[in-house]
């Protein structure tokens, strides 16, 4: 598609989309981001629409599924302010929290059975529901969410155990003092 070409479809319904997008989301920051997004899909999935008088429906269409999803999304990792859950939380030392990232995340999941890891990594990672890893691992669901189930407890058994071995490291300042004051 060409810059012009995609210039006039954005000129012509960027209004009409927005509209549509805040009736949904309310917000004009979600309505912003949801109609660009639309774009965004038009702009690397457009040249797919055979007839392009249909372009219109698709765009409303493809906006209205992006609601949709974000709803999903919405629903399934919900946001709420810590203020209102934060004796919900469990306790976790400082430490834990300083030695925990995301590459010893990642390398603790790559030590996962592979049975375990592809329903972790689609469903963390790709934000895939469990009917989605089911149709792309072709198991039943509830396989998957056993193997969640499972994988999220090997992970954590690794990620205690790595954590374990970074506190066993860590020598504490008096114990460091004494043992350099018996050296000199």
């Amino acid at each position: 598609m060409e810059n012009a070409e995609f210039e006039q479809l954005v000129g012509q319904y960027y209004e009409a989309l927005y509209r549509f997008a805040l009736s949904l989301t309310r917000s004009e920051a979600a309505s912003c981001d949801l109609t660009q997004q639309t774009f965004y899909l038009w702009a690397t999935k457009g040249h797919q629409l055979r007839d392009r008088s249909k372009a219109k429906s698709w765009l409303f269409t493809t906006l209205h599924r992006e609601f949709l999803g974000s709803r999903r999304r919405e629903t399934r990792f919900p946001h709420h302010e810590m203020e209102e859950v934060g004796h919900e939380l469990p306790v976790v030392s400082p430490t834990v929290v300083n030695d925990l990232d995301g590459s010893t995340i990642m390398e603790s999941l790559l030590l996962v059975d592979e049975l375990y890891r592809a329903p972790l990594m689609l469903f963390y990672l790709e934000d895939f529901s469990y009917q989605e890893i089911a149709g792309q691992l072709e198991i039943p669901i509830g396989t998957v969410m056993s193997r969640l189930n499972r994988g999220k407890t090997q992970l954590r058994q690794l990620l205690a155990e790595d954590s374990m071995k970074q506190s066993k490291k860590i020598i504490p300042l008096d114990d460091a003092r004494k043992e350099a004051n018996n050296r000199g």
